[in-house]
């Protein structure tokens, strides 16, 4: 498609040199408004300032980071600060950059030995400044310049206390040093304590040194994986005072204008553990389809642009969600109270009113703010059951009048679901279940039940006709942008595809059904949750940007999060822009959006972007650490499982009952030495031809489970007998590669 031009009052489009010499210039990578201020782009040239930056990306001259910013492929520049980790496994001293915003792990950095006679080594927490080169794998070489003033480092760490005093044991497991603490540096913290620690500069005989800073409680404690989790990933816990006041001043919304919805029977349904209730359906039939109406707590007539709740929501970005506590993006005043829509009390709402055609589609729309009571707090299984002709006391009144409406709807959606071919990939969810001592009594998946799926249908509904209805008048909005992937991307899963011989036709015109089909001819193999979970890995993340480029996972031209504004910030603007548009003359203390907020979108985008995949990160590493304490008790036990990740230094095994991840070292593997076929994914004996690949079923035996760091360590039991060339593995131990070698497989 042609790029659109620049009107004539409107400076020309930058050309390719221009913009790359920009990024080239800049300290840090940058982000599209970035380049339109320093260029002056303005309007409707900005859609075509995209167009151009996408060719560079697909050109490979530019790179996209943390945030959606653009920088200079190749990772780090020719010189750069960095900072001293530690030494790895196997002695060599590694680093990261002092400077790393992007959502990817940084390129390992190893340290070249010291050239100076006499020089001490660097410690764990010295700043250098360094000359890097790049490694055929990846990975760079540093050549120190010159030493920098040490600057404070924090660590989460466990003290520990061993024969020669206390040592601090990070929870981070790709930090392996451990770290001298004097006895004045302890500030009290005893055995096994969590603790935030500060890393000193240089070291003491040889060993990293730390100070104890914040003491955070004691580990034996089965769920500190949370707490280690919310720190180590610095999402903020503590409300400031003023939000925390401004929270408890509030009282019911005035009725005032609002549209009464008290006699609609909207009911809300969430998991049985839920604790904030902000969104309620109704439905009933219509003339050829469906009346639907999704009511959505109405955050935004509490929390007013730029007040202090505001300030600590935008900051917060999300509520973040873990198996024994949330971490809110909103002060429990309003989270669990005036913003729940509890059953039976007058709650104010922003309520979408769709009608839905018999196929599905959304015929029309219209939003109004409004006053509802729920008339019930329903679970999922309650409603599943009820549909399933199981109804209890609470449903069996509502069966006619509200559940079946429900399900009728959600059938004629869940038809324009298949037909507009959305991606389907339903991964199970792992899920923790507490004992009452609060250790992991289990460890399971989350069922899947056609109720979740209703609600979801009935949310994205209604976040269509809210990106539709900003875009009819104009107004800005958060869209939930969702680009297609990346080539590369797709040609990598298709090579893995092959080795399944499952067929992917490449050079196609990407769309999600294409991937449907490979999820569907796979569908109840032994490989159907490995390859749903690269296919998963070959798209893009799903991001917050005022540009809209569609949803390419769910096969909508536009879409926005509108259903959430407890949780998520993203909603919250999509409502002040809403009610921008419903009442004339709405301003920021009606809850509407500032007319000088549209500016700040783009940066307010890869801010929420941002925290969201904070929140996601953290949220994996709790559950991985919950999964590895539960899994602590069955050291010894041996489990079914599956090959998922195939590398030069071993195999990651997923095991079948738990869902959860372990590491087989590769020197663990058999008298052999074992060489990493990347074409074909798998790991080969040069001696004996024993081949461990991608996707292969085996039995493991737990030699290891770690609940502070959330790894697992396990060891292949007999392979069997050799089939289609694949040899049994030898016992015994095979010496590790030179660390040459071994970087050279990186």
């Amino acid at each position: 498609m042609p790029r659109r031009r620049p009107g004539p009052d409107q400076p020309p489009l930058p050309d390719r040199d221009q913009i790359l010499e920009f990024i080239a210039a800049q300290p840090q990578p940058v982000g599209k408004r970035d380049i339109a201020r320093h260029f002056g782009v303005k309007g409707a040239a900005r859609t075509a300032l995209r167009g151009l930056l996408k060719e560079l990306q697909d050109e490979g001259l530019l790179e996209r980071g943390a945030g959606r910013r653009l920088h200079e492929p190749g990772g780090l520049p020719p010189v750069a600060v960095i900072e001293v980790v530690g030494p790895d496994a196997d002695g060599e001293v590694i680093a990261r950059p002092a400077q790393w915003r992007r959502a990817t792990p940084p390129p390992p950095i190893y340290l070249a030995p010291e050239r100076r006679p006499g020089r001490s080594p660097p410690g764990a927490g010295d700043r250098i400044l360094a000359r890097l080169s790049r490694a055929p794998d990846g990975s760079y070489e540093a050549r120190p310049i010159k030493r920098l003033p040490a600057r404070p480092t924090e660590l989460l760490g466990i003290v520990r206390s061993t024969h020669d005093g206390a040592r601090l044991v990070p929870t981070d497991r790709r930090t392996r040093t451990e770290f001298e603490v004097a006895p004045e540096d302890l500030n009290d913290a005893a055995d096994g304590e969590l603790v935030f620690a500060e890393v000193l500069p240089g070291s003491r005989r040889g060993q990293a040194r730390a100070r104890v800073g914040e003491r955070l409680g004691d580990t034996d404690s089965p769920r500190a994986a949370s707490l280690i989790a919310i720190h180590a990933a610095g999402i903020p816990t503590v409300f400031p005072d003023a939000a925390l006041e401004q929270a408890a001043r509030a009282g019911p919304a005035a009725v005032k204008a609002r549209v009464d919805l008290r006699d609609l029977p909207l009911v809300t349904i969430d998991g049985a553990d839920a604790r904030d209730f902000d969104d309620a359906v109704f439905a009933e039939p219509a003339p050829h389809g469906w009346r639907v109406v999704v009511a959505i707590a109405d955050v935004a007539w509490y929390v007013r642009p730029g007040d202090a709740l505001d300030r600590e929501a935008y900051r917060r970005g999300n509520s973040v969600y873990f198996p024994d506590r949330v971490v809110p993006m909103l002060p429990e005043a309003l989270s669990n109270d005036l913003c729940s829509l509890r059953p039976a009390e007058d709650r104010a709402c922003l309520a979408a009113e769709l009608w839905i055609g018999a196929d599905g589609a959304l015929r029309r729309h219209r939003f109004s703010r409004g006053l509802m009571r729920s008339a019930a707090r329903l679970t999922y299984t309650q409603v599943q059951a009820a549909r399933d002709g199981q109804p209890d006391a609470a449903t069996k009144p509502l069966m006619e009048q509200a559940i079946a409406p429900l399900y009728g709807a959600y059938a004629a959606l869940a038809a324009a679901r298949a037909a507009r071919g959305a991606l389907e990939l339903d991964l199970p969810e792992r899920t923790v279940a507490f004992a009452p001592d609060g250790s992991v009594a289990a460890v399971g998946q989350r069922e899947r039940l056609d109720s979740h799926k209703l609600i979801e249908e009935f949310m994205i509904a209604a976040n269509v006709a809210a990106a539709e209805t900003l875009e009819r008048h104009r107004r800005p909005c958060m869209y939930r942008i969702h680009d297609e992937p990346e080539r590369e991307r797709v040609e990598a899963l298709a090579e893995v595809l092959r080795e399944f011989d499952v067929p992917f036709a490449r050079g196609q015109v990407l769309r999600p059904a294409l991937f449907n089909r490979v999820i569907e001819r796979v569908k109840d193999g032994p490989a159907e949750r490995m390859i749903s979970e690269l296919v998963l890995r070959a798209q893009m993340q799903a991001a917050y940007s005022p540009d809209n480029i569609g949803h390419f996972g769910l096969g909508l031209r536009r879409y926005a999060h509108f259903t959430s504004p407890i949780r998520r910030y993203a909603d919250l603007l999509v409502h002040r822009a809403l009610i921008a548009t419903l009442g004339r003359g709405a301003g920021p203390r009606d809850g509407a959006l500032e007319p000088a907020a549209e500016e700040r979108f783009v940066e307010a985008g890869e801010h929420l972007s941002t925290t969201e995949r904070r929140a996601a990160a953290a949220e994996r590493d709790a559950l991985d650490r919950y999964v590895a304490s539960f899994m602590a008790s069955h050291v010894g036990a041996v489990f079914d499982g599956t090959i998922t990740g195939v590398t030069c230094f071993g195999l990651f095994v997923r095991l079948a009952e738990t869902g959860a991840d372990g590491l087989v070292p590769v020197s663990t593997l058999g008298n052999d030495f074992y060489r990493h076929d990347e074409a074909r994914h798998a790991l080969v004996g040069d001696a004996t031809g024993a081949e461990y690949r991608l996707g292969e079923p085996v039995e493991a035996r737990l030699v290891e489970a770690d609940p502070l760091t959330g790894s697992m360590v396990l060891h292949l039991m007999d392979a069997g007998p050799a089939v289609g060339g694949r040899g049994r593995p030898l016992r015994g131990h095979r010496g590790r590669p030179t660390s040459s070698r071994k970087r050279r497989n990186r």
